[in-house]
């Protein structure tokens, strides 16, 4: 019997956001980027950076990866997957926060997205390429289809 060759493990942890803005008929429109090298949907997220928090890589990552400058309003949760990357297997967590579009920015890492949308709430879960992704929006989709009151100091959901 031939031993499975076992790939050393690796975690990475990461901080992404839901971002929500209003149209002009005061609808709510969710941020979805795709990447550039495997060309999935998902929202935008990158590595957390020595000495920051999750909050600031969570903006940081929004306004480089999108161009967009968001504000947090609550976070959602995490989210858990594996995937393998330069003969490593990676367990990367994901904390994800409800963000609010504030305005366009510069993407200074535009080259790790290669599209960016808005779309409906009842859009989202068939844009979304992950299994991880689409469990996480199933859960908090409710939440966040129910906004209102966005621009205000506080958001009802």
């Amino acid at each position: 019997m031939e031993e499975k060759k076992r790939l050393p493990l690796v975690r990475q942890f990461s901080a992404g956001g839901i971002v929500v803005r209003k149209t002009k008929d005061s609808q709510a429109e969710i941020l979805v980027s795709q990447h550039s090298g495997h060309h999935g949907w998902s929202f935008p997220k990158g590595l957390i950076e020595v000495g920051e928090k999750s909050e600031e890589a969570a903006t940081r990552e929004v306004e480089e990866e999108t161009g967009v400058i968001a504000k947090i309003i609550e976070k959602l949760g995490t989210t858990q997957y594996f995937f393998v990357q330069d003969g490593k297997k990676i367990l990367k967590t994901v904390t994800w926060f409800l963000m609010e579009y504030q305005s366009d920015g510069e993407a200074k890492t535009a080259w790790e997205v290669s599209d960016k949308k808005w779309l409906s709430p009842a859009e989202v879960g068939n844009q979304l390429s992950f299994k991880s992704d689409k469990e996480f929006w199933g859960e908090i989709n409710r939440r966040v289809s129910k906004l209102n009151n966005l621009g205000s100091d506080r958001v009802n959901i």
